[in-house]
């Protein structure tokens, strides 16, 4: 593992230097870059350092004890040499996970929408409980949350919901959550104790800021309409909500964040050019590979990703065979335990296809 972090740690090395040199300090974009580089190259370079020290003490101990004659000082030699090993093991298996290619989007921002679905009532309350969930995580973490869109129903429940949550890292530790959620439970309307079960999908996408693709407006439908609140009562008397069709996809996306109708068109059109990437992106990836998979699913929002069972008090994702069974705590927003088991499958799946 040296041969592979030798090179990084001579990159890391010499970031160092330039970033402690004038001409680099006064070209603050290059400057900026260089640094964003010498961050991501720090934990290996650290990682360089104590596998080079621990290699070193592992060569001099095993060469002392194979010199050694006398049998006691030659056992606990044997020892130590056994415990460097140990310790080098561990750290190649660090620096394995380190040298997966990161995501590019793991840091950014993420737009999440939910949809209630098979179910009617129970599904759209199911969706409002997910939505609280997402947003006690995000508050718990530090991050911003803001409402893009929600159509609620008359008893609280939400048909569909499209929130920004703002946060470095937000990315990466939702962008598993993409799929439909499936929920058992006693409905509080339901009088005979009977279980239903419903379901309502999540999609998580990271906000895209730059693309590559131009979005005509030729090939836009604008409404407008009143911002409204829970069940349908209207909270801006003026048509300041905008809602966006992009005709070529289908795609839709609306807003009705801000009072102003000019400042929800631009967060519409940051919403649609975020959709419209992963949209393209998607499609590209399908084609170059289109029978591979990750061991944790596909990430397809039609696929099932998990069920939260009320009467056994059990979150399971079907993905990973992992299950939770503290689900009042679970959809409290302490989602940690199953993102952290979803990462690790993630990164054993991406080691094995390397």
């Amino acid at each position: 593992m040296i041969d592979k972090t030798t090179k990084i740690a001579e990159r890391y090395d010499e970031i160092t230097k330039l970033l402690s040199q004038n001409e680099t300090i006064t070209d603050i974009e290059n400057w900026k870059k260089l640094a964003k580089e010498h961050a991501s190259l720090e934990p290996i370079w650290e990682a360089h350092n104590k596998l080079v020290k621990l290699t070193n003490e592992f060569e001099s101990s095993r060469k002392i004890m194979q010199e050694e004659k006398d049998p006691e000082m030659k056992a606990f030699l044997n020892e130590e040499v056994y415990a460097l090993r140990d310790k080098i093991d561990a750290i190649n298996e660090d620096v394995k996970v380190m040298l997966i290619p990161k995501d590019e989007n793991d840091d950014k921002n993420v737009i999440v929408e939910i949809r209630g679905g098979v179910g009617g009532d129970e599904a759209a309350l199911f969706a409002s409980r997910l939505m609280n969930m997402y947003v006690a995580f995000a508050s718990r973490k530090g991050w911003a949350v803001e409402i893009n869109d929600i159509y609620e129903n008359e008893i609280g429940g939400i048909k569909e919901a499209s929130f920004m949550i703002k946060g470095k890292g937000a990315y990466a530790a939702l962008k598993f959550e993409s799929g439909v959620h499936r929920v058992q439970r006693v409905p509080e309307t339901e009088t005979q104790g009977r279980i239903h079960t419903s379901t309502a999908t999540v999609a998580i996408l990271p906000e895209t800021t730059e693309v590559n693709f131009e979005i005509n407006e030729k090939d836009l439908k604008v409404d407008t309409y009143r911002s409204s609140g829970a069940g349908g009562q209207h909270v801006n008397k003026t048509e300041s909500a905008i809602r966006l069709t992009h005709l070529p996809t289908g795609m839709v996306v609306a807003c009705q964040q801000e009072r102003s109708q000019i400042k929800n068109r631009e967060l519409a059109m940051s919403l649609l050019k975020s959709k419209l990437n992963d949209y393209y992106n998607t499609q590209q990836k399908d084609a170059l590979s289109a029978n591979r998979k990750s061991q944790i699913g596909s990430g397809d929002r039609c696929e099932r990703i998990r069920t939260y069972n009320f009467p056994q008090g059990r979150v399971t994702d079907h993905r990973i065979g992992f299950t939770v069974y503290s689900i009042d705590a679970f959809m409290g927003g302490y989602i940690d335990e199953m993102i952290k088991e979803l990462t690790i499958a993630d990164q054993k799946a991406k080691l094995e296809n390397a």
